[in-house]
């Protein structure tokens, strides 16, 4: 495959006045292959949205290498009109309709008008067009963002949090048009919070903590790397069970009142080793990692562990009252 979007070795970090300097990115690499749907996740603060901003020329990174559509970051605008993004929370006036914003955007973009009105069918606002921007929820306003994004029929699309504010059924037709999307060639970059839709909708992934790379490929080959060949078993004597898979060998634990058996390879070792000492199963379960518990791992942020988020507080006692404080953070 041609790799539609290639980072290696990409350093950031924000000089604030108060906190000292703030370490954003710290060597990231990630590689987009052509006609992909690309999953990005990380904990909040892990260098996500600084990631995208950098790649799109929005901030000026320290060092490494970016590349976009075979373009260096410092040639990007030679392939903008073929990249569709959205990062953050996009602004609209609130006094203009959803469809006249699309015409502006269209007008200064060089797209034909008729894209207007395709897009916001794309986006289930059809409806909506032309009731004002500041009478939307949080959820159309999203939907909004991403038809703006979808204009000039791009061949990359970047979408940060896209199903943010969207409701099932949004978060349902946001998916759909994914797939459609990519069903087209399209190659599409996603960052998102909502792992089980980046497991459903996503051919590969990039998982970032503390503006690190820790794992990616296909979502199925990290998914299996974390398969821990672990099965859920009940049996009427679950300690009398775990004192059998001892003897034999094995390894297992219990839990909530289950046998979880762990490093097995063939399930058929746990009914012919319970069996034989006289505990029959009535019910046997293989405990396959999904993403969520992957991500739990690999970010270090399970609870429990002491490290809920790769956010750095710097906790600061508060003003004294009738002063304000300012912390300005400078990119060059």
């Amino acid at each position: 495959m041609t790799a539609v979007i290639e980072i290696s070795g990409l350093h950031k970090t924000f000089r604030g006045w108060r906190r000292g300097p703030k370490v954003a990115l710290d060597g990231f690499d990630m590689v987009v292959e052509a006609g992909q749907v690309h999953g990005f996740l990380g904990p909040n603060g892990s260098g996500k949205t600084t990631t995208l901003r950098a790649l799109l020329g929005l901030v000026h990174a320290d060092s490494g290498d970016m590349r976009i559509l075979g373009t260096t970051s410092a040639d990007y605008i030679h392939v903008a009109h073929r990249v569709g993004a959205i990062v953050e929370s996009p602004a609209f006036f609130g006094n203009l309709s959803g469809q006249r914003t699309l015409e502006l955007l269209a007008m200064a973009g060089g797209v034909p008008r008729k894209r207007v009105e395709e897009t916001l069918v794309a986006v289930g606002l059809r409806d909506r067009g032309e009731d004002l921007v500041k009478s939307y929820s949080l959820g159309m306003k999203q939907r909004l963002a991403v038809a703006s994004a979808l204009l000039k029929q791009p061949e990359l699309l970047i979408l940060d949090e896209p199903a943010n504010g969207l409701d099932p059924a949004g978060i349902h037709e946001m998916r759909s048009l994914v797939r459609e999307l990519a069903s087209r060639g399209v190659t599409i970059l996603i960052s998102s919070h909502l792992l089980d839709e980046i497991e459903q909708v996503c051919d590969s992934m990039t998982i970032i903590s503390r503006g690190r790379r820790v794992t990616h490929g296909p979502v199925a080959q990290v998914l299996a790397q974390h398969d821990k060949g672990e099965y859920s078993v009940r049996v009427a004597d679950p300690a009398g069970a775990l004192e059998a898979i001892a003897a034999a060998g094995g390894s297992a634990r219990l839990n909530e009142g289950k046998l979880v058996v762990s490093g097995v390879t063939d399930a058929s070792w746990i009914t012919q080793t319970l069996g034989t000492a006289g505990h029959w199963l009535t019910e046997l379960t293989a405990l396959t990692p999904d993403l969520e518990s992957v991500f739990l791992d690999v970010t270090g942020t399970r609870p429990g562990n002491g490290l809920m988020s790769d956010v750095d507080d710097g906790w600061q006692p508060p003003a004294p009252a009738g002063r304000a404080e300012i912390e300005i953070e400078v990119t060059r």
